[in-house]
């Protein structure tokens, strides 16, 4: 089926209490294997090109590869840029045939991060098409540390951003390998006390899988990134493949090898988000 926006996706599920994984690509097996996961679990997808896909592969490509798996889709998918830092960035994604913008001015003063963001999501509105925010930053593993998420800033930031979708700073952390830490679910209380739009959770890896699902059922949480947990999956699976038979070079005998295991890794995520999965 074609694409479908970022909204058309969050709001039901914030009506109906699931959330919706987005879930971060770095080329064509894993983007494949994540539809085909989507498919065997009958849920919607999204789709994320992050920095580090974009540095690989050009927006345009990208956009291109999205929609080829949406057209021939049994679900819902969503072409999502993760981590757009500029007005250029987000106006070529939006040219190249995406269906939802993120732009992130975390790291900016608030009121400049307001006002960039608000222009971001009015052209992809003008567009006809879905723009998430992030207020907080969302820190990372062995990095940046996180600054949390105010509250205040927070509904100020949604009313005057008009962002389909906001990311927030919770305790979560980008490329967690393990899940020991968990969510401040007070912080997220007070967050969604004061504002109606779907929110976001960079990071999701590192969320504790019986939190997650709690959330998606009970909160405003309707959106969940995840990445550094199935690049594990394919990392392992490509090792494996690689390890079976030293004399094999074929690079496309070796990815296919990557796909079954990735499915499954995936379909995992996925059903822990759909309330399926017994934590």
């Amino acid at each position: 089926m074609p694409l479908v926006t970022l909204s058309d996706v969050l709001q039901p599920a914030l009506k109906d209490g699931h959330a919706v994984a987005g879930l971060v690509t770095l080329g064509w097996e894993d983007m494949r294997a994540y539809v085909a996961a989507a498919e065997a679990e009958h849920v919607p997808l999204i789709l994320q090109a992050g920095p580090s896909c974009r540095a690989h592969t050009p927006l345009p490509i990208l956009g291109k590869m999205f929609r080829h798996l949406a057209d021939g889709a049994s679900v819902p998918v969503v072409a999502h840029l993760d981590h757009g830092y500029t007005a250029v960035e987000c106006r070529e994604a939006l040219e190249s045939g995406f269906t939802s913008l993120m732009f992130d001015g975390s790291r900016l003063p608030l009121q400049q991060n307001i006002d960039e963001t608000a222009a971001i999501a009015e052209m992809a509105h003008s567009a006809g098409i879905s723009c998430e925010g992030e207020i907080g930053f969302v820190g990372y593993a062995q990095g940046a540390a996180s600054q949390g998420t105010d509250p205040e800033e927070a509904a100020q930031f949604a009313r005057e951003t008009k962002v389909d979708a906001m990311a927030i700073s919770v305790g979560n952390v980008h490329l967690q390998e393990n899940k020991e830490g968990g969510l401040d679910e007070p912080r997220i209380r007070a967050i969604e006390a004061l504002t109606d739009v779907p929110l976001v959770i960079h990071g999701g890896s590192g969320v504790p899988l019986a939190q997650r699902q709690h959330l998606a059922r009970t909160s405003h949480v309707c959106k969940y990134n995840i990445g550094t947990e199935l690049r594990m999956a394919f990392g392992a699976a490509l090792r494996a493949a690689v390890n079976s038979d030293p004399a094999r070079f074929d690079r496309v005998e070796i990815l296919k090898d990557t796909h079954d295991p990735l499915v499954e890794a995936t379909r995992t995520v996925l059903r822990g988000l759909t309330g399926e999965t017994q934590c």
